[in-house]
């Protein structure tokens, strides 16, 4: 039986190939109209499989966004599927961002739904959320890495909501999210004591939120979402992740797509964000 490589290493080679940055593909209405399209089904196809084929070649990390697909019916999932597949062609790795949290069999079914390569709509790592309780989400943790595929486990979210959860104590005075990063720290353990580069759980910490006090080092990858239109600089990254800059993976979505429908325009958006995070990371090595 083949062994697939495991999605840190292979994001652990694409960060260092085409520089650490994830782009988001968000059919949002507003950016449709902003790109002279359609709220439609053609338009949501035009507009995603353009952002694939503008910047599937220059960034690691590409990150549908399910929601703005499903709003369609079964034929925006249709143009998920496609999206997906032209994704996958062009070398870039794709977070499929879905968030899903359940338990048990629906869990594993959601597992079979977008970490099973029989299904169309498997990506290389899905986002899921573990406020049932970390166990909950085995299902999808033991199918992705069966697969050598990814998972992205809600942490530290930027939205204002986040904190009554994320920030709430325990018994023992530590936080919701401090918990959240033990756990995904010791789902990484076991691998990264072999000589695996980098864990393929990661956690999602915005980048709007500020300094955490929180240890952010969990052995696998870090999405930070909310640079550009959220309110985040690239240097507000290292405020946020400290020794951790390293594991970061920025990502931007309507800092990029607000650049189109221009293919060219949308690559040098993409590429002035992962220059500048090489710039951070070159800033903060000459400092260590």
């Amino acid at each position: 039986m083949n062994v697939p490589r495991s999605f840190g290493r292979r994001l652990h080679v694409a960060m260092g190939e085409r520089g650490p940055f994830c782009a988001g593909i968000d059919p949002h209405p507003g950016l449709l109209t902003a790109w002279g399209l359609d709220d439609d089904v053609a338009g949501l196809e035009r507009f995603s499989r353009t952002a694939v084929e503008a910047l599937g070649d220059t960034v690691a990390l590409l990150k549908p966004q399910s929601a703005f697909f499903e709003r369609h019916g079964s034929r925006g999932v249709a143009v998920l599927e496609r999206v997906i597949a032209d994704a996958k062609g062009t070398g870039a790795l794709v977070l499929l961002d879905v968030k899903r949290g359940d338990i048990g069999s629906t869990m594993q079914a959601y597992a079979d739904a977008y970490c099973d390569p029989r299904s169309p709509l498997c990506a290389d790592a899905v986002t899921v959320s573990p406020y049932l309780g970390f166990g909950s989400l085995r299902p999808v943790l033991d199918t992705a890495r069966a697969h050598g595929n990814g998972v992205f486990v809600l942490a530290l979210t930027s939205n204002p909501e986040g904190p009554e959860v994320q920030h709430a104590r325990r018994p023992d005075g530590r936080t919701v999210a401090a918990t959240v990063l033990d756990h995904v720290r010791a789902a990484n353990a076991a691998v990264l004591a072999g000589d695996e580069p980098l864990g393929s759980v990661g956690v999602v910490v915005g980048a709007t939120t500020g300094g955490t006090g929180e240890d952010l080092a969990v052995g696998g990858p870090l999405l930070a979402p909310g640079i550009g239109a959220q309110g985040a600089t690239v240097d507000d990254l290292a405020t946020v992740f400290g020794a951790a800059l390293p594991q970061v993976v920025p990502s931007a979505s309507r800092e990029v797509l607000g650049a189109g429908p221009d293919p060219q325009a949308l690559r040098d958006a993409a590429r002035r964000t992962i220059d500048a995070v090489r710039d951070l990371l070159f800033r903060a090595s000459t400092r260590a």
